[in-house]
């Protein structure tokens, strides 16, 4: 199998299918034409050449037309060769938008052109699209190159606008949450106190205001016996 790619018009010429052998090699004749491409023809089908749109976000690729093709099925199709591209969604030949998957076309006749919007973008859906029209014989289509940029910071992250008095508001939501931490005395533990203080009063202040005034009555009590002698 001998496959050439990228063809030009200067391509087109004799070549010979060959097998190397002692003597005179076997060969065969093959003739090789080049049709008109697609886009080059007439200009049917137009276009942006390249369309790029951030990952995980969407890209809209505006194809225009001339008006012998107003009725006709409209569709787009990925590959990196026309003749062999897949068609991932087309119209029904009016004005309905179609969504098949990730990605929607729809016809706009009156402005001669189509819309095809892809969602949700991701990075293998870089590469190779076309503009397609169907017609008799060989389609009209033309070449797009869809870039996927990478996507900038974390997708899932919510964007937050600066605004006056926010950082106000939110250091009272974070004490609502949080509310500072007072030491205070239970009534349990004051309760406690109170009857080991009493406990104490009662077992160790009395009898030593007890013993200290018995003290002093038996110093003064011979003080007075002495008086009346």
């Amino acid at each position: 199998m001998v496959t050439m790619v990228d063809l030009r018009k200067d391509d087109a010429g004799t070549y010979w299918c060959g097998i190397e052998r002692s003597g005179r090699d076997h060969g065969f004749q093959v003739n090789v034409t080049i049709d008109p491409g697609c886009c080059t023809a007439q200009n049917e089908v137009t276009g942006p050449k390249t369309e790029s749109g951030p990952e995980r976000g969407s890209l809209t690729v505006r194809c225009n037309y001339t008006s012998t093709w107003k009725t006709h099925r409209k569709y787009w199709c990925g590959g990196a060769y026309w003749s062999s591209c897949v068609i991932l969604v087309s119209t029904t030949g009016s004005e309905q938008e179609v969504k098949k998957d990730r990605v929607s076309i729809r016809d706009d006749q009156e402005k001669l052109t189509f819309m095809v919007t892809m969602v949700d973008l991701r990075k293998d859906d870089a590469g190779t699209y076309w503009c397609g029209v169907e017609r008799p014989g060989r389609d009209h289509g033309f070449q797009v190159n869809v870039k996927v940029d990478p996507a900038t910071g974390n997708p899932g992250a919510v964007r937050t606008t600066s605004v006056p008095g926010l950082a106000f508001i939110s250091s009272i939501t974070e004490k609502t949450r949080n509310p500072p931490v007072t030491h205070t005395t239970s009534p349990l533990k004051w309760s406690l106190f109170s009857s080991t203080y009493f406990l104490l009063l009662v077992f160790l202040e009395v009898p030593l205001l007890l013993s200290m005034l018995c003290a002093v009555l038996w110093v003064n009590r011979p003080q007075r016996c002495s008086e009346r002698r």
